[in-house]
């Protein structure tokens, strides 16, 4: 068992370091502020960047583990500053496995309003199957971050929720899916903030945004039993 969780280490250090080159690639993130952190299969552990570096050198041996309660298990560098956050996502929701922060440009300018991003597009009901909600207030260094997380995210479908004047935080069945949340997220946010400035956007009706939900969720992209072209 000790042997399986140590190549899970290895695999979720090398998963969450490529993760982390698509922060900027998407352009979510400036110098070295975001993050994204992945659970360890098997074991109470999570793999985040360390605090305050490049992106640039953020290889997979420079990734750090710690454990639920955001203490140092492996590496040489202090975890990034958010750990405690992403710790008290997954200590509190088991169904996740990655966790995503960026303070992208549109998605954090509603967050500066506290302001939920309104349904008005079919991608968002696609997504996020509703509005992007806002969580509460709170200040980095302890789990409260992480508790304004769990309490807005908890029977909601989104997978995104802007912290109120701080940025956006996503999560995943697994690091990859919250990464795409945090792209979608960002997107969004700009094209509404877009539509805004030239009238009011007409939010789409319930109904059809539960139709556009379950559609994507169940009937969209390729189904894992289909079969492979020779």
């Amino acid at each position: 068992m000790k042997a399986q969780v140590g190549e899970a280490i290895e695999t979720m250090r090398a998963q969450v370091a490529a993760l982390h080159a698509e922060l900027p690639r998407w352009g979510l993130v400036v110098w070295t502020a975001g993050n994204v952190s992945a659970r360890v299969p098997g074991a109470d552990l999570l793999v985040i960047k360390p605090s305050g570096v490049s992106y640039d050198e953020l290889t997979a041996s420079a990734m750090v583990v710690t454990d639920l309660d955001g203490r140092l298990v492996q590496g040489d560098r202090a975890p990034s500053s958010d750990t405690f956050a992403h710790a008290y996502v997954y200590r509190h929701m088991p169904e996740v496995g990655g966790v995503v922060h960026t303070h992208s440009t549109y998605a954090t300018a509603w967050a500066a309003r506290r302001e939920p991003i309104p349904c008005v597009l079919t991608m968002m009901a696609d997504e996020f199957g509703g509005p992007i909600p806002v969580g509460p207030f709170a200040l980095i260094g302890d789990d409260s971050i992480g508790r304004g997380i769990v309490e807005t995210l908890s029977g909601s479908r989104s997978p995104a929720v802007l912290m109120a004047n701080h940025g956006v935080f996503t999560i995943g069945k697994d690091a990859r899916a919250a990464v795409k949340a945090a792209a979608m997220c960002e997107e969004v946010a700009k094209t509404v903030h877009v539509a805004r400035q030239l009238g009011l956007p007409v939010a789409i009706p319930q109904d059809d945004v539960d139709r556009l939900y379950d559609r994507y969720t169940h009937a969209y992209g390729q189904a894992s039993s289909a079969p492979v072209a020779s």
